[in-house]
């Protein structure tokens, strides 16, 4: 499952080809999110071998985020391509995820819709101050990412039944918390980046 790492959406792209292993694990994530979908509908939708394939593909999606922003940053890769790609397949996997869960009925649809419009909060008020800077990730909203992942595939396990279900919720919980904590966090740092981007602007015009 992933751990912690730098957001590479806060490092400025490289003059490196679009087409390097960076981008093609990327590319490799995005691929695997139908795979891992139909993994997950396969059967009755909750036989326990197929859950535990569903749950390795998006454990294995889930390491390659965690791969192919390392690569990037060490390997100076980081391109305009990976920095709009590489969100777009996590929003894909964990999106699918989650839905998919909920038609199942493994996970309450109430914890579908608060998890994705937080994520779709935070992408948008990216897109509004992207023109006065970006908002790198926090370490709180790497917190709740790990956490997020960590609950997400745990809840794909629920037919292995016993301690699974307990422990995925207490996770899931805790990923909500700290997901609507941090976005909070967000909400105040988008603000203070355009008063800041206003500030500079009123200087420059009256200088």
């Amino acid at each position: 499952m992933p751990r912690l790492t730098d957001d590479p959406a806060g490092d400025p792209p490289s003059p490196a080809s679009a087409w390097n292993i960076a981008n093609a694990l990327t590319v490799f994530r995005l691929a695997l999110v139908p795979v891992f979908v139909y993994a997950l509908f396969a059967g009755t939708g909750h036989e326990r071998g197929l859950r535990v394939l569903a749950w390795a593909i998006f454990a294995v999606a889930s390491i390659t985020d965690r791969i192919d922003g390392d690569i990037a940053r060490k390997r100076g890769l980081v391109t305009e391509f990976g920095k709009l790609a590489d969100p777009i397949a996590d929003k894909a996997l964990i999106g699918a995820a989650l839905i998919g869960l909920s038609i199942l009925r493994d996970l309450p649809w109430w914890v579908t819709v608060v998890v994705l419009a937080r994520e779709l909060g935070v992408t948008l008020l990216r897109f509004w101050v992207i023109r006065h800077g970006v908002i790198p990730a926090s370490r709180g909203g790497k917190v709740k990412t790990l956490l997020q992942s960590v609950a997400t595939g745990l809840f794909v396990l629920l037919p292995i039944g016993g301690w699974v279900r307990p422990v995925a919720w207490t996770v899931m919980v805790a990923a909500i918390v700290v997901g609507l904590a941090t976005g909070v966090d967000y909400v105040a740092r988008a603000l203070r980046l355009r008063r800041g981007a206003r500030t500079t602007a009123v200087a420059r015009s009256s200088s």
